[in-house]
């Protein structure tokens, strides 16, 4: 006796025995960092810390945010911002365009979960206004533009868009977030920063810096 067998009724046997071979293909999106570049430890951010030059901040009256270009393009339709969002983001769905049309995102700062990207704000972990201070202002234009987009380093981070505002220009002699289990990847974070673009710090800022860093 003769059974005439069809290519689909072999295709599915073979995909009940085989799952992993006819499998969706994977996400690779889903397994990139869900948040910032991890700060170095807190042996080398020590280290980092006793290096910078601790000096006066200079030059506030001449700050302007048009002289730190951003965002800019990163790849395709997305900038800088936009980038931060699906990094930072979890199951975000973005448009033809890159903007984020719906995802969750948690705000390390203060421990608070958004579903509307509109919540949400791209912090400079090192404002714009401190860096100009602390001798961006004798950068050129692309310097700071690549400090402002900078993707490399622990600089840029969804969190909630109020706290972002909280905070402003502030160092972490004036300002910390709101969330103090954040405290140690925070200062961890500013002080590779500063040291990676060579940027000073004043006195005050030096004594939270290590008050903070040796308290972790």
């Amino acid at each position: 006796m003769k059974f005439a067998i069809s290519a689909a009724a072999v295709f599915n046997a073979l995909a009940m025995l085989l799952p992993s071979v006819f499998a969706a293909p994977l996400d690779l999106e889903h397994l990139e960092s869900r948040e910032l570049p991890t700060p170095v430890s807190v042996a080398t951010a020590k280290t980092y810390l006793a290096a910078l030059t601790v000096r006066a901040e200079a030059n506030a009256d001449t700050y302007d945010r048009d002289l730190f270009p951003h965002w800019i393009t990163i790849s395709g339709a997305c900038n800088t911002r936009e980038t931060v969002l699906k990094r930072d983001g979890t199951n975000v769905v973005t448009s033809s365009s890159c903007a984020a049309t719906s995802g969750s995102w948690y705000s390390q700062y203060d421990g608070k979960t958004w579903t509307s990207a509109s919540d949400i704000q791209i912090d400079h972990l090192i404002p714009l206004s401190e860096a100009w201070k602390s001798g961006a202002s004798a950068w050129t234009t692309s310097k700071r533009q690549g400090f402002a987009n900078d993707l490399t380093r622990p600089q840029l981070i969804a969190v909630t868009g109020s706290v972002n505002q909280a905070k402003g220009d502030k160092d972490p002699a004036e300002w910390m977030p709101p969330r103090t289990a954040y405290y140690c990847t925070y200062i961890r974070a500013w002080i590779q920063v500063k040291y990676y673009w060579a940027l000073s710090i004043d006195q005050a800022e030096y004594n939270a810096l290590y008050k903070y860093l040796y308290a972790c």
